[in-house]
């Protein structure tokens, strides 16, 4: 079996932060979330991957995984270009695949779980594509699976419907055999100009083909929106462990479960609480306070301030006497304080889609 990770799309509702980079390599407890991604499918014992590009910025994508070596797996590159939806996007792949049976997965979503259970659902229940589902409380605002009587098989997807006849999503975990290319050319775009996959889905059902359900254990994130992406570093960092590669000086307080990379310092007089995650080469003081479900970047600096319950990615400065709650601040970003400059006043240079309370 082989696997596919869906890397485009614009990531609009990530501006500004997407405007330096595609929206799969945010780092979620500092690891983007591709990585993710590629991590379950090797777990899963899938090594042979395709990475679906965009035309954004794909270059950045293939700089990060590489030839896929690092990861235990093995790449290759497949160009989509401009967004079409979906199934466009897996249709791109069908060379790559071949007759082989593969498992789709969107490189911005994250399972607590894995994907172990859907290969082995796939070859027992001999389906011809198995679809992962889960509870949502706003099903219009996704595609959503019907189910048969006794929950054994799905009988239509309808995405987005404006009144749904399930609450169960299909999230952005599938998998397919070839019959997904002898569906492909009979569809046609939706209302939104896309190939949308759960009308892919349809057509497998409605030419006999067998797709079965697989309710997902555990959370599910699809990381789409700010908010999407602090919840899941939030879940993420509730699992991790105590690990200290890096130096506490005397005077300072580390409590919980806290993660530190090499070469970072903890400055006396700086307490971090955990769960949290900081990465190498980090600066962390003096007098700084680090709160829980914080997830702190590669060479970052964090003096004077309070940063609780947020994600501060590489190479960020704060140096002022504030307290930054449930806030992302992007690579480079320099957040200081304005004391002593005249005139008095808030300085910001303000990238498109962003909010600021002060």
């Amino acid at each position: 079996m082989k696997g596919l990770v869906l890397a485009g799309g614009y990531g609009t509702r990530l501006r500004p932060l997407t405007h330096t980079g595609p929206k799969q390599l945010i780092p979620i407890a500092n690891k983007p979330n591709i990585q993710y991604c590629i991590e379950d499918l090797r777990d899963a014992g899938i090594t042979e991957i395709g990475i679906i590009l965009g035309n954004m910025m794909p270059e950045k994508v293939q700089e990060f995984l590489g030839d896929g070596e690092e990861f235990g797996v093995r790449f290759t590159y497949i160009t989509q270009g401009e967004p079409k939806g979906i199934a466009h996007a897996i249709n791109c792949a069908r060379d790559f695949m071949g007759d082989e049976p593969f498992v789709v997965y969107l490189g911005d979503n994250l399972l607590k779980n894995g994907i172990g259970a859907i290969p082995e659902l796939m070859t027992k229940e001999g389906a011809d594509c198995v679809i992962s589902l889960m509870p949502v409380k706003d099903p219009q605002s996704y595609g959503i699976a019907e189910l048969s009587d006794d929950g054994e098989k799905v009988v239509r997807t309808v995405e987005k419907p404006k009144v749904p006849k399930s609450d169960l999503a299909v999230i952005g975990v599938y998998a397919f055999n070839r019959t997904f290319f002898e569906v492909y050319p009979r569809l046609k775009p939706s209302w939104r100009n896309e190939m949308e996959v759960t009308d892919a889905i349809s057509l497998l059902i409605d030419s006999g083909f067998k797709v079965v359900p697989h309710r997902v254990d555990g959370w599910w994130k699809d990381t789409g929106k700010p908010e999407d992406i602090l919840e899941a570093n939030h879940l993420i960092l509730d699992g991790i462990e105590t690990l200290n590669e890096g130096r506490v000086e005397d005077g300072a307080s580390v409590m919980g479960r806290v993660r530190i990379g090499k070469g970072t310092v903890v400055m006396a007089g700086s307490v971090v609480k955990g769960p949290c995650v900081i990465g190498e080469g980090a600066t962390i003081g003096p007098g700084t306070y680090i709160g829980p479900y914080t997830a702190i970047g590669d060479r970052c600096t964090v003096a004077k301030a309070e940063v609780d319950d947020s994600i501060v990615m590489d190479d960020a400065v704060i140096d002022v006497e504030k307290k930054i709650v449930r806030s992302m601040v992007g690579k480079g970003s320099r957040i200081l304080s304005s004391a002593g400059l005249v005139p008095k006043g808030e300085r910001f240079v303000i990238g498109e889609n962003t909010t600021i309370y002060i």
